[in-house]
């Protein structure tokens, strides 16, 4: 699913970036995990990230007109895509026998949906659940845009 912005739809648009931004759980260790595997095979260092708790994720979230979301958000070319839309765009962009994983958008959206919801659900009590959001290492900083200007 993604979810269109334009001036037209209450807020504001958001602007075209460089690079795809992936909003996440900053307190979910599942979630936390899937931001670890991103870096590791995001050879080009594509995606930026941030975590919906920062300022920058609510600012973002905002304008996606997805406030108070507890899911994985892909801001991308000015558009927001959630849930299984988001993980499956990420895996298209990761290159390699990740984008093999795009076949799954042939399952229609609300049983991907269902699935994944499932899982989130459940994260906390599978995955645990930590008291603060991740910092990233200093080599990492500059893709955490909670610590860059927005």
């Amino acid at each position: 699913m993604h979810v269109p912005v334009s001036p037209h739809s209450g807020p504001p648009s958001l602007p075209d970036t460089e690079h795809p931004v992936v909003l996440f759980d900053g307190v979910c260790n599942l979630c936390n995990a899937a931001v670890n595997f991103i870096i590791d095979h995001d050879h080009e260092a594509v995606f930026r990230f941030a975590p919906l708790q920062s300022e920058t994720g609510r600012r973002l979230t905002g304008r996606c007109g997805l406030e108070n979301e507890d899911t994985i958000i892909l801001v991308e070319n000015g558009r927001c895509h959630v849930r299984s839309a988001a993980a499956l765009r990420i895996a298209r962009r990761l290159g390699g026998a990740w984008t093999l994983l795009t076949i799954l958008l042939a399952v229609p959206l609300p049983i991907r949906d269902a699935a994944y919801r499932f899982v989130a659900r459940n994260r906390f009590r599978w995955f645990g659940k930590c008291d603060t959001c991740r910092m990233p290492t200093p080599d990492l900083k500059s893709r955490f845009l909670a610590y860059d200007a927005v």
